[in-house]
This record gives C-alpha cells, sequence and structure tokens, in this order.
C-alpha cells in the first residue's frame, strides 16, 4: 500500500510540538478549494490542502460573532433572557434570515438559536448591535480578538458574512476559532446540534446534513455565497476522540456535506486518540528543599491526550525533568518541571509539569538543615 508521510508541527498551548515525519494512508481525494482536519484539543493538523490560502468565510463569520456574544454574556454584558431592539438594519437584512420584527420582543437566547441554526444574518445585526451599539464597532471587536487568538489571516468587516473584499479568513485559522468555542464556551456549544428552530411560527432545519447522517457529529456551521462556494466545519466526537473538519468551496450542498464525511471517517479510521496522564494525576513526586514537606506532588493542569496513527502509542516514552533545587514555598500549579515526550526515541513534544499542591516554607531548624546539605551537594 502507498503511504503519505505526514508532518505533524505545531504548538499547543500547554507544550510545544517536535517536527516530526510519521506514515500513514493517503488522505481520500477532497473536492473542495481548500480543506482541513484537525484533532481537538491539540490543534494537530492531519490532513490539510490550502490551509492557509485567503477565502471569503460567507456565514462562517458567525462564529466569531457567536464567540463574542458567549463573552459577553460570560462577562455579564448580555444575559440569556435579555430583550435586545431590533433596528431597521437588522430587520431589512440581506440573505438567510430568522425573521425579527421591530416591534415584536426577541431575547439574547432567540437571537444565538437564530443565528447559530438558521444562520439568521437579521440575528447577527441585532447582537452586535445589543454588543457594541453598531456592526462598524462589532467588526472591531471581531478583529481584536480574532487578533488575540492567533488568526494572523483574518479580517472582518460585518457580523454576518455578507461579502466584501476587505472581509477574508483561511482554513487554519478557522480551526483556531472554533477549537476557541469548544474550549471556552463548552455550555454553549450546545446549540450547533441543534437540528432545527421554530421562530416567528417559522421553522427552519439546521444547514448541515451530517447532523443526520452521522450520530457523532454535533456540530458545526455552514456557509454559502455564490462567490464563496458551498462551506462547512463538522466536529465529531467518538471516544475520546475530537476532529474538526473544514471543507471550504465545494460546489453542492451536497458535496460539502460528503467531503466533510470523508475527512471525519478517515481521522477516525487511520489515527487514535489517548490519554496519557488525567489533569492533577501525580506523574512524578520531586523532592523539595526548605520547605514543610520534603517531596511535592507534579503533574499537568489538564488532561494530556495525545493523537497519533493507530499503533504509534507503544512507541511514545515519557521522562521528567525538574527544577533543581527546587525551594519552597511553591503553590499549586506552578511550573516545577517539564514532561518530555520522545517517540521511536527522537524528541516528540514538551508539556508543563506543575506543582499539584501547595509547600509552605519550612521552620528554621528545617531551612537551616537544607541550607547545609545544598551547600555539600
Amino acid at each position: 500500500m502507498k503511504h503519505l508521510l505526514l508532518l505533524f508541527s505545531f504548538l499547543v498551548s500547554s507544550g510545544a510540538i517536535a517536527e516530526q515525519v510519521l506514515p500513514v494512508p493517503p488522505a481520500p481525494p477532497i473536492a473542495a478549494r481548500a480543506y482541513l482536519l484537525a484533532d481537538f484539543p491539540s490543534g494537530r493538523l492531519l490532513v490539510q490542502q490550502g490551509a492557509n490560502d485567503r477565502i471569503e468565510p460567507a456565514s462562517l463569520t458567525k462564529l466569531m460573532t457567536a464567540y463574542l456574544t458567549f463573552s459577553a454574556i460570560r462577562q455579564g454584558r448580555l444575559k440569556m433572557d435579555q430583550v435586545l431592539p431590533v433596528s431597521e438594519r437588522a430587520w431589512k437584512a440581506e440573505g438567510s434570515r430568522m425573521f425579527i420584527e421591530p416591534n415584536r420582543p426577541v431575547t439574547v437566547r432567540e437571537l444565538i438559536q437564530g443565528m447559530i441554526v438558521q444562520s439568521g444574518n437579521d440575528a447577527c445585526i441585532a447582537l452586535a448591535e445589543g454588543i457594541a451599539g453598531s456592526e462598524e464597532v462589532f467588526a472591531q471587536m471581531m478583529n481584536q480578538e480574532a487578533a488575540r487568538l492567533g488568526m494572523k489571516n483574518t479580517h472582518y468587516m460585518n457580523a454576518t458574512g455578507l461579502p466584501h473584499a476587505q472581509h477574508y479568513t483561511t482554513a487554519y485559522d478557522l480551526s483556531l476559532l472554533v477549537a476557541a468555542i469548544i474550549r471556552d464556551f463548552p455550555e454553549d456549544f450546545k446549540f450547533y446540534s441543534m437540528k432545527e428552530y421554530r421562530y416567528n411560527n417559522i421553522t427552519q432545519p439546521n444547514r448541515n446534513r451530517l447532523l443526520w447522517l452521522d450520530p457523532t457529529v454535533d456540530g458545526m456551521k455552514t456557509g454559502h455565497t455564490e462567490s464563496a462556494g458551498y462551506c462547512l466545519i463538522a466536529t465529531a466526537r467518538r471516544d475520546p476522540m475530537r476532529l474538526i473538519s473544514i471543507v471550504l468551496g465545494a460546489t453542492s450542498d451536497h458535496l460539502r456535506a460528503t467531503e466533510s464525511q470523508k475527512l471525519l471517517n478517515y481521522g477516525f479510521q487511520f489515527f487514535e486518540g489517548k490519554r496519557l496522564y488525567a489533569r492533577n494525576q501525580t506523574i512524578s513526586t520531586l523532592p523539595i528543599w526548605k520547605g514543610s514537606q520534603k517531596t511535592l506532588k507534579a503533574g499537568v493542569s489538564q488532561d494530556l491526550l495525545i493523537t497519533l496513527p493507530k499503533g504509534y502509542y507503544s512507541r511514545i516514552k515519557a521522562t521528567v525533568t525538574s527544577k533543581q533545587p527546587l525551594l519552597a514555598p511553591v503553590s499549586a500549579g506552578q511550573m516545577v518541571g517539564t514532561l518530555q515526550l520522545t517517540l521511536d526515541d527522537k524528541p516528540f513534544a514538551s508539556y508543563p509539569l506543575v506543582a499539584l499542591e501547595n509547600v509552605a516554607v519550612g521552620n528554621i531548624f528545617g531551612r537551616a538543615l537544607d541550607s547545609v546539605k545544598l551547600w555539600f551537594k
């Protein structure tokens, strides 16, 4: 069987991943302008074509509108049951709509469902105006948030995704945004699995066909304009793995769904994810000096999940290096060393090793004794 040499190279918030070339079966051909398949939560790109090419995001823009809406609720600037006014601009929005009306009260929760499930441009404008006062100011907030998330090749001009020469993104940047929504707002991610929503006596289905075709798919968003083509971001979870597929510029609604399903099936068939260490699991017990105790439990601050081609886990080895001498006081969560992973004895990844407990300064006699020991050490 022919093999494709797949290069793994990326950074994640909890550690650095070295470049490594691993043989895996080739991904199926994907009929789209650009596409990628990413592992969550690491962000590893398992497959990609044109991931950094500038594209028109169409309604995928609404992912950032949702992110800022969820942030405003988290920060207390909006409430789910809060009623927002409907401006004439929102009411007359072009394109897909949830059919809000100026004289009909609408809550933030209803607008979120209209934005996510029905892809309502009118809902997006109402939310943008409720958060920022105007869609123009909201677009500035979108760009600030994109920069913070590391979306270096993204620029927004509106909250809806209507075409504009300066409104663009990339498949890779979209993968960062999707991962941020899943990671930062797990309680709101459920909206993306809704198959339909009824508002103003009008029921509209979610345009993500995979919600009906694959029971492991639980989101996320479609997009379409004449110039952008048919786009679909899908997320699927088959424990313990979650994958993100992004297909941009397909030629039909049907094709964006089938090509997304191809990517997801390929990822789950040829890769596997395992939890190496659990959050707050003791990985190593380190010596500590001048403290109220002689040893310190150390581990990782979040579950350490690694995705590799199937059959590679037995070839992963872990070693711990610690900062020595490690002196008290130490606070839980403080970095005290490094967890290093090797694959076939070659560097693969490194992660911060953190203290799992507080260690206070010891009494004067213990500190003095440790000072003497350290002097000779």
